[in-house]
């Protein structure tokens, strides 16, 4: 039995990469979400008029991850306290945002982030928003990382995003 998370925080590459390497993870693929144009490309995306966000839908084993960890990596690996904007990228196409596919995952991610505000005393910005069609990126945008490890943002951005991962989260890579 799979289940489906998708979330956005940033640019794709970084997303999905780190959730690639989870435990349990079936498939992370890069892709566009929460717009309204029809089969976006990647230029349309970026030009921010698309409306959609660069996302990245994973499909799960629950017995094995828990959508629940899902969240802390996701919240680990990205700055949910900024809008519209991760580093250097900037634009409505690397907001924070989580699409959730049921209302189970509404109310864990919703519960996460109320958690996160009051422990850390901090504004999350990450809009929650129920799943819509996802069109999965060109084919040169999926393993992104893996097929360009010498690229410099790679090295620069991604790289240090799975250093994270791996030190927060060793015991649920494989």
């Amino acid at each position: 039995m799979t289940a489906t998370a998708t979330f956005a925080g940033g640019c794709f590459w970084c997303i999905e990469t780190v959730f690639a390497r989870l435990r349990g993870v079936e498939s992370a693929v890069s892709g566009y979400t929460g717009g309204t144009l029809a089969d976006p490309n990647y230029h349309e995306v970026c030009s921010g008029r698309t409306g959609h966000a660069e996302a990245v839908e994973i499909r799960f084993d629950p017995a094995v991850i828990t959508y629940r960890q899902l969240l802390e990596v996701f919240f680990t690996i990205h700055d949910p306290t900024t809008l519209n904007r991760q580093g250097n990228d900037v634009g409505t196409q690397y907001r924070s945002a989580i699409y959730y596919h049921d209302e189970s995952q509404l109310a864990e991610a919703r519960a996460y982030i109320n958690a996160l505000e009051a422990e850390h005393g901090i504004r999350i910005v990450t809009e929650l928003a129920p799943a819509t069609t996802f069109y999965s990126a060109e084919a040169g945008h999926q393993d992104y990382y893996n097929a360009n490890p010498g690229q410099p943002y790679c090295q620069i951005v991604i790289a240090p995003k799975v250093n994270k991962l791996m030190t927060h989260f060793a015991e649920l890579t494989r």
